[in-house]
């Protein structure tokens, strides 16, 4: 249990200040933009800033390529021995990595990241406990389980969410030691970034109202467009991150530089885009039902954050799909909400409700862990008088998205990693 509890609040501690210096430093920046945005020069400026991002994380992910895109299918290939790293290198360059791809504005996730610098950390006690006592090196993963688990939990404040994805996403055997083991890592990391740090909701919706009984046909509705809006976005996600891997056309070391640029533009022509600088795509609580122009409105803003979160992730930098999938799963339920509200089958006041469906459903259906994520989204907004309809919307989201013969998306990218180090193995 001690060695539980040590990993959990080392790995909170580590994503704790990854949230803190972020927020902080993408507050002051957004502030200093919004207040310069009228003079001329300042354009200049924060282009050269994002070239400068671009390039410098280019070169970090050379000097380590394991922290490139999320860092999950490079934990679970870990854990299932496909793949072994230095877990300080790991560490260092997933956390300045990652920060820097969040301070540029990228449409990428702390999520990912969160659990490959946990799994870091874990895999560091488990080196240190190994050297103190001689353990056999076969108890090391549980270090790696219950690291990565806490990662989670500090990344959304969701410690039964971070339990839960090491059994149905990692599918590790559920034993009564390592349960408690990862419970307590999982549980200490929470509390880190709840009580030191001082970390709220992430969406808060605590106080949403829930669908009725008589509507619990519409959660039915949602799950199946969710899960075949899944599949679209999983294949969409490949196919552009594949066509990014085999391109000529752009240099290799300056293949970040497209969201980097395209994020200036956003900044300045579209910001409710943005999430790196302090602009928050998912919080849409406070929108009400106002004819097409909110219809349209919304509409457009899931198209643009769709192609964005893909071009984002496409380039390599380190980031993650959750937040950014989070985000988009909470537009969708923005549309379909508008739409049975505009067509009389919901009240206005409902509509919150409609959000985290959208965010359960798609997560459900891409990642294909519907228990995990009725959890995650029901810790981290609060909102779990919704939790019957959030669990309808997850599990015939995954069945519809498996139905379609749609891979879940972490699989997929477990084998385009594979085909990539096997790729360059031969090269060498």
């Amino acid at each position: 249990a001690m060695r539980g509890l040590a990993t959990g609040l080392c790995a909170g501690c580590v994503v704790g200040l990854l949230r803190l210096s972020h927020d902080r430093a993408a507050a002051r920046v957004a502030l200093w933009l919004e207040e310069w945005r009228e003079v001329w020069w300042t354009v200049p400026i924060w282009f050269g800033v994002l070239v400068a991002l671009a390039v410098i994380l280019r070169r970090i992910v050379r000097e380590e390529p394991l922290i490139s895109g999320s860092g999950i299918p490079q934990t679970e290939l870990a854990l299932a021995g496909r793949l072994s790293f230095t877990w300080w290198r790991v560490l260092l360059a997933k956390f300045l990595g990652s920060w820097l791809a969040l301070f540029g504005g990228l449409a990428l996730g702390r999520e990912g990241p969160s659990i490959q610098m946990g799994a870091a950390v874990g895999c560091g006690f488990g080196r240190i406990f190994q050297k103190l006592t001689g353990e056999d090196p076969g108890h090391a993963p549980r270090f790696l389980i219950a690291g990565s688990v806490a990662g989670l939990a500090a990344a959304f404040g969701a410690p039964f969410a971070g339990m839960l994805f090491a059994f149905e996403e990692v599918k590790t055997i559920v034993t009564v030691p390592l349960l408690l083991f990862t419970g307590v890592a999982s549980f200490s990391a929470w509390f880190v970034i709840t009580i030191l740090f001082g970390f709220g909701l992430v969406f808060p919706f605590s106080s949403i109202p829930s669908l009725d009984w008589g509507q619990m046909w519409l959660p039915v509705l949602f799950g199946v467009g969710t899960g075949l809006f899944s599949a679209l976005y999983n294949t969409a996600l490949l196919r552009v991150t594949e066509f990014h891997d085999h391109q000529k056309l752009v240099p290799a070391p300056l293949k970040p530089l497209l969201p980097f640029l395209l994020s200036g533009v956003l900044l300045y022509v579209y910001p409710q885009v943005l999430v790196g600088l302090g602009y928050s795509t998912a919080d849409l609580g406070g929108l009400t039902p106002n004819g097409p122009l909110l219809l349209g409105s919304v509409a457009l803003l899931l198209f643009v954050k769709i192609i964005f979160s893909i071009l984002s992730f496409a380039s390599g930098v380190p980031g993650g799909l959750l937040m950014p999938m989070l985000a988009i799963g909470s537009m969708v339920g923005a549309v379909g909400g508008t739409l049975l509200i505009g067509n009389g089958f919901s009240a206005e006041p409902q509509l919150p409700a409609y959000l985290v469906l959208g965010m359960a459903g798609l997560f459900s259906g891409t990642v294909r862990a519907p228990l995990t994520g009725t959890a995650l989204v029901a810790e981290m907004s609060g909102a779990f008088q919704c939790l019957p309809e959030m669990a309808i919307v997850a599990f015939i989201s995954t069945v519809v998205a498996n139905g379609v013969g749609s891979p879940p998306v972490y699989d997929s990218l477990k084998r385009r990693i594979l085909v990539n180090k096997n790729a360059s193995s031969k090269i060498e």
